[in-house]
C-alpha cells in the first residue's frame, strides 16, 4: 500500500519532524483520498447516541488542532478524536520531546499540550465537510490560574462542533494536571462541566484517565463518574512507569505509549468495567497493534478502542487489517456482532 510505504520513508526522519510532515501531507492529499469501503455491519457499535461504523478510533495526540479528521476517517477509522486542545495557544515543552523506541514498538513523549488553541480548532471543526464521528479532547493551559475554568471554557467553545468531548486529566506532561483525578477535584471538575453542558451543547462527556492508578483511586474515579452521570471513560493515557525497555531513549522523561502499555492499560480497563454501571461506555486505549489486541480490549469491557503509536510502526493500512482480524475472531468465538463480545471476559 502506498500509504504504508510513505510511513516507512517518514520513519527515517526525526520523530516530531515526521509527525509534522505526515500532518502536512495528509492535509494536502486529503481531497485525493477515496471514500472508505462500507464496513461489515457486524462491526457497528451504537453508543453515545451515535452509530459508529466500526470500533477502531484514532486516539488524541495525532491531530491536535483538528486539521485532518476527515482525511483520517477516509483511512477507515470508525471515529477520530482530535486534541488535546487548550483555551489559549501554547508551545508545549522544549524539543526534543518525542522519542521512538523501535525495539519496544513504543514511543515516549513529553509534548506538553502543544496546540494552537481552541479558536483554531473551532475554525477547523467548523469547516469540516465530512459526516464521520469526530470527538474533541480538551485540557488546561500550563500557566492557568484556574484549570477547571479552562476546561469549561473549551467545552463551551468546542462541544457544539464535535460529536463528543473527552476530558484529559491524565497527561503526565503538564505539572499537577493528574491531580485533577483526585476525588474532590474530579468531582468539582465534572460538576462544572455537566453544568456547562446543561445550558449549552448536549454532547456526551468522557473522562480520560491514567494507567498509573491504585485501587483506591479507581474507586474514587468510578464513583465520581457515576455521580456526575457522564457517559464514558477512556482507559488509558500514557504511563510514567518504565517496564523493561530496550530502546536507547528508554530513560527519557514523559509518557510511554505503545506495546509495553497494552497489558497494564487492559487490566485497568477490566477493573473499571467491574466498578462502573453497564450504561457507562468504555474506550480501550494502549498498545493496540493488531486485531487480537483490539479484541482483548473488547472482551475486557471496551465498546470502542483507539490507537496511535502502532501507526508509526505499521502504517495506516493497519486499520483495515485490524478490522479483518476482528471479524475472524468474532466468527471463531461464535459472536454475531462485536457488541455481543463486549465484556465477555471482564
Amino acid at each position: 500500500m502506498i500509504l504504508d510505504l510513505a510511513a516507512r520513508l517518514l520513519a527515517v526522519l526525526p520523530a516530531e519532524t515526521a509527525h509534522d510532515t505526515t500532518l502536512g501531507l495528509t492535509r494536502a492529499f486529503a481531497p485525493l483520498l477515496p471514500k472508505p469501503q462500507a464496513d461489515d455491519p457486524r462491526l457497528e457499535v451504537k453508543a453515545l447516541g451515535l452509530s459508529f461504523p466500526n470500533p477502531i478510533g484514532l486516539a488524541a495526540g495525532f491531530d491536535k488542532d483538528a486539521r485532518v479528521p476527515d482525511a483520517m476517517l477516509k483511512l477507515g477509522f470508525g471515529f477520530v478524536e482530535c486534541g488535546t486542545v487548550t483555551p489559549r495557544p501554547q508551545g508545549g515543552n522544549p524539543q526534543p520531546r518525542l522519542f521512538r523506541l523501535r525495539e519496544d514498538r513504543a514511543v515516549i513523549n513529553r509534548m506538553g499540550f502543544n496546540n494552537r488553541g481552541m479558536d483554531e480548532a473551532a475554525r477547523h471543526l467548523g469547516g469540516r465537510r465530512g459526516n464521520g464521528i469526530v470527538g474533541i479532547n480538551i485540557g488546561a493551559n500550563k500557566d492557568s490560574a484556574d484549570r477547571i475554568a479552562d476546561y469549561a471554557q473549551s467545552f463551551i467553545r468546542l462541544a457544539p462542533l464535535a460529536d463528543y468531548v473527552a476530558v484529559n486529566v491524565s497527561s503526565p506532561n503538564t505539572p499537577g494536571l493528574r491531580g485533577l483525578q483526585n476525588k474532590d477535584e474530579l468531582a468539582r471538575l465534572l460538576t462544572t462541566l455537566t453544568a456547562a453542558r446543561a445550558t449549552g451543547a448536549q454532547r456526551p462527556l468522557l473522562l480520560k484517565i491514567a494507567p498509573d492508578l491504585d485501587n483506591h483511586a479507581l474507586d474514587d474515579i468510578a464513583r465520581a463518574v457515576m455521580d456526575a452521570s457522564i457517559e464514558g471513560v477512556i482507559v488509558s493515557n500514557t504511563t510514567i512507569a518504565r517496564p523493561s525497555l530496550k530502546g536507547s531513549h528508554a530513560g527519557e522523561a514523559g509518557g510511554l505509549s505503545g506495546k509495553p502499555l497494552f497489558q497494564p492499560s487492559t487490566e485497568i480497563l477490566r477493573q473499571m468495567r467491574a466498578r462502573l454501571s453497564k450504561d457507562i461506555l468504555l474506550i480501550g486505549v494502549g498498545g493496540i497493534s493488531c486485531g487480537r489486541e483490539a479484541y482483548e480490549k473488547v472482551l475486557a469491557g471496551a465498546s470502542l478502542v483507539q490507537l496511535y503509536t502502532a501507526l508509526i510502526y505499521r502504517g495506516p493500512g493497519l486499520v483495515a487489517r485490524i478490522k479483518r482480524e476482528l471479524l475472524d475472531l468474532l466468527a471463531r468465538d461464535g459472536f454475531s456482532s462485536l457488541a455481543e463480545a463486549v465484556g465477555a471476559r471482564a
